[in-house]
């Protein structure tokens, strides 16, 4: 097996290294003076700028089809450069990306949402989850009623990213409720001046999720997604996506957090001596790198059958579930390296820590990737140690 990088991919990894040293790393200071006065950092002008020098090194629309001004890399090279741009400490994504089911939008729709979108104009979010209703997405509750040529929505969506931001939410209801979540829920492109609201959620981490109310708000029939009936398909479609690269993104996070515990490992003297002597510490270094190794070809490996199969999620739930989880040990194995230090804003350790914890709950807790894994290899819809 070749495990090499084309001299193509080489280059572009190249070009992200570059931008992440000179364009994001600078910024970990004023992150964390953010955190200490009590302010978000980038906030969205400042994102937008950063997205802005990124396109002029040719970092846009990195899954983005080639015909909408996207470099289509593909969900490999996404992966690595995700890895690699999460090495700086600074939450950043990178623009010219939209949500990938609204490219099933009709051409009206590709007007209004998808290609403002693309360029930065809009914000959009993903309204799924409702207050009663999280792991178990076919229980949704929320209605939908026709009336005439248009539909009338009711009802909350809780925990939406960018529900604060966005100028316009993928809603899912439920539009027939004796065909249940296979024919009876449907995706809506609800505009935020057709009525609905939304309220922040404060979280302990950079997450800044918000709640979305819905009273008597008015769509018209040409804003449904795809086809009535059709919206959970739509909806796993949409989540499987976005679990490929949190991993990708912890990984290097971690990567960098072990970075920091060795370089403080030299230096730190207890007993006359740098902890680094002190096997206690080398055993946390060495468990760490052991484990952002295995999930980094867990999620390369997730990324290639992606890139070569419409259904991947078998190896994204391992890759998921082993990221989530090996993220959270290893920044606190870092954090008790640096001791006190660690502990404090000084540091973007604890930042880290706070930021991390969610990636075991959402899209998709640790339990259901755990039971996903388990169906999958009862069913023997996967088999062990296969690499097809």
């Amino acid at each position: 097996m070749d495990f090499g990088l084309s001299d193509e991919q080489r280059m572009i990894l190249a070009t992200v290294r570059d931008f992440v040293t000179r364009e994001l790393v600078p910024l970990e200071a004023e992150v964390q003076r953010g955190e200490l006065e009590g302010r978000k950092f980038p906030d969205r002008p400042a994102l937008r700028r950063l997205q802005e020098k990124a396109r002029a090194a040719g970092l846009w629309g990195l899954l983005t089809p080639e015909e909408y001004g996207g470099a289509s890399l593909g969900f490999l090279m996404t992966a690595l450069i995700t890895m690699e741009t999460s090495r700086a400490l600074v939450p950043f994504t990178y623009g010219g990306v939209a949500d990938n089911i609204l490219y099933r939008c009709t051409a009206e729709q590709k007007e209004h949402y998808l290609l403002p979108l693309i360029q930065g104009d809009r914000v959009s979010c993903f309204a799924l989850t409702e207050p009663d209703t999280g792991s178990d997405a076919t229980n949704i509750k929320m209605p939908a009623v026709r009336d005439g040529s248009n539909w009338v929505l009711n009802g909350q969506k809780v925990f939406i990213t960018n529900g604060a931001e966005a100028d316009f939410a993928i809603v899912f209801a439920v539009t027939d409720r004796d065909k249940g979540h296979k024919g009876g829920v449907t995706a809506f492109l609800v505009d935020r001046s057709m009525g609905w609201t939304s309220r922040p959620i404060q979280t302990m981490g950079s997450w800044g999720p918000a709640e979305l109310s819905f009273d008597d708000v008015r769509v018209p029939g040409e804003n449904v997604l795809g086809d009535v009936g059709n919206g959970f398909l739509l909806a796993m479609e949409w989540i499987g996506q976005g679990r490929l690269l949190i991993p990708a993104r912890a990984v290097g996070q971690a990567q960098r957090l072990l970075e920091m515990a060795l370089e403080y490992a030299r230096q730190r003297v207890a007993f006359g001596r740098p902890i680094a002597e002190y096997q206690a510490i080398q055993w946390m270094l060495a468990d760490s790198a052991v484990e952002i190794e295995e999930v980094r070809w867990l999620v390369l490996h997730a990324a290639w059958k992606a890139d070569r199969s419409p259904d991947a999620r078998h190896e994204v739930s391992m890759a998921k579930l082993a990221g989530a989880e090996m993220i959270w040990r290893v920044v606190d194995r870092v954090m008790q390296i640096h001791g006190g230090l660690g502990y404090t804003k000084e540091m973007a350790i604890e930042r880290v820590m706070r930021d991390v914890r969610v990636y075991r709950i959402y899209e998709g807790t640790d339990e259901i990737q755990r039971r996903s894994i388990a169906r999958n290899l009862l069913s023997q819809k996967a088999r062990i140690g296969s690499w097809a």
